[in-house]
């Protein structure tokens, strides 16, 4: 049995799909799992067992956990996430889960620029202490994310950042979902670190060209400074301090340390990962 925690998320609604379509039976788990029933489909019904469970009550997870032999762990940035995610990770190895597959970020070291990072760091220091065997996924910028750009676009056509022209690596959740899948039901792909990325890189310049283009207008890109940029999200896009602070910290990131992509995706899954282009194809609704 495959346990999947943050299984209402970007990366955890797309394992769950992967592995529905796979025939394979998994647990879900959420604080509210009438809510999470309630988003399967029929077919994911029969072969998703959707459980009550709360990182914060290691006595649920602890109950969530038995029976099953592997776990795929996402927990959602938040300042509470090192100790929800070191806390799973104790409760899954005292209940004897064989394998965890943790979702991380790019740069997780103890000296990361980037504090979110810094946590994905010791969460992974606490993964390797514990003794059970683990594979690490380290995905770039979700796709799904640029939706948060949508309502500025549609209102004003205008992108703000604070990346220049340095390019960044954005990938599908869904890639992700169906990477994670892999490593779950393919013992030789076990016990190592993955950096996940789509094909090709992006500037903010280039990527409201690709907007543009699909619109049928032009939209505009302002580049802030880190701390106008900052101020922006907390005032205008309602963010609080620490989230504001680490969009600004990986988009500098992206500034001091040019991204690559890598050929993690097509190698593992035997396909091109999916492109940016496509996915704001699918989703251009949401930015008219």
């Amino acid at each position: 049995m495959i346990v999947v925690m943050g299984a209402t998320g970007a990366t955890g609604s797309a394992l769950l799909h992967r592995l529905v379509t796979l025939g394979i039976p998994s647990r879900a788990l959420g604080r509210d799992p009438e809510r999470l029933r309630a988003g399967l489909d029929d077919a994911s019904r029969r072969l998703v067992d959707v459980r009550a469970a709360d990182a914060d009550d290691p006595s649920s997870l602890h109950a969530a956990f038995q029976g099953a032999h592997q776990l795929f762990l996402t927990m959602a940035n938040s300042p509470a996430q090192q100790e929800q995610e070191r806390c799973a990770i104790r409760v899954a190895a005292a209940v004897g889960i064989e394998h965890i597959v943790k979702l991380s970020a790019p740069a997780a070291t103890a000296d990361s620029p980037v504090a979110i990072s810094r946590w994905h760091h010791a969460i992974e220091e606490t993964l390797r202490q514990s003794g059970v065997p683990h594979t690490v996924l380290r995905p770039y910028a979700f796709m799904q994310k640029l939706s948060t750009l949508a309502p500025m676009v549609a209102a004003q056509s205008v992108v703000h950042g604070t990346m220049g022209d340095a390019v960044c690596n954005y990938v599908d959740c869904r890639d992700i979902g169906d990477v994670a899948a892999e490593v779950l039901i393919r013992p030789e792909l076990r016990g190592r670190t993955y950096t996940l990325t789509g094909s090709r890189t992006f500037s903010h310049p280039q990527l409201v060209e690709l907007l543009g283009r699909l619109l049928g207008r032009p939209i505009r890109y302002v580049d802030l400074s880190p701390e106008a940029m900052r101020h922006n999200l907390i005032e205008r896009g309602g963010l609080p301090d620490w989230l504001a602070a680490h969009v600004v910290e990986i988009r500098q990131l992206a500034v001091n340390r040019p991204e690559e992509p890598t050929d993690t995706v097509a190698r593992l899954l035997g396909r091109p990962p999916r492109t940016l282009a496509a996915y704001l194809d699918e989703n251009i609704g949401l930015f008219r």
